[in-house]
């Protein structure tokens, strides 16, 4: 994609190429878009029979023993002096 501009003067033009991601995005959607509709007014159809779900068996067990020691966290406040330096501006003689 290209981007024409001109500046104020309208001497100078500004080309700006893009990259094809939008163009790629555009094109997705529409054959998403497509394949929805053929789908929805039954031009297309996806019978499925048949097939079982796999069967699972679980047996029971025990959980891992787990020792952990962790560290003590202590929060508190305590009072300090801080210095903070004073800024200023100085007038160069510019009104």
């Amino acid at each position: 994609m290209v981007d024409v501009r001109t500046d104020r003067d309208g001497d100078r033009v500004v080309v700006k190429r893009g990259g094809g991601g939008r163009t790629i995005a555009i094109v997705l959607i529409l054959v998403l878009a497509v394949v929805g509709i053929l789908f929805a007014t039954g031009f297309w159809k996806a019978d499925v029979s048949g097939g079982d779900m796999p069967e699972v068996s679980v047996k029971g067990g025990e959980v891992p023993k787990v020792d952990v020691d962790s560290k003590e966290v202590v929060v508190g406040t305590k009072k300090e002096q801080i210095d903070v330096p004073t800024v200023g501006v100085k007038d160069n003689g510019e009104d």
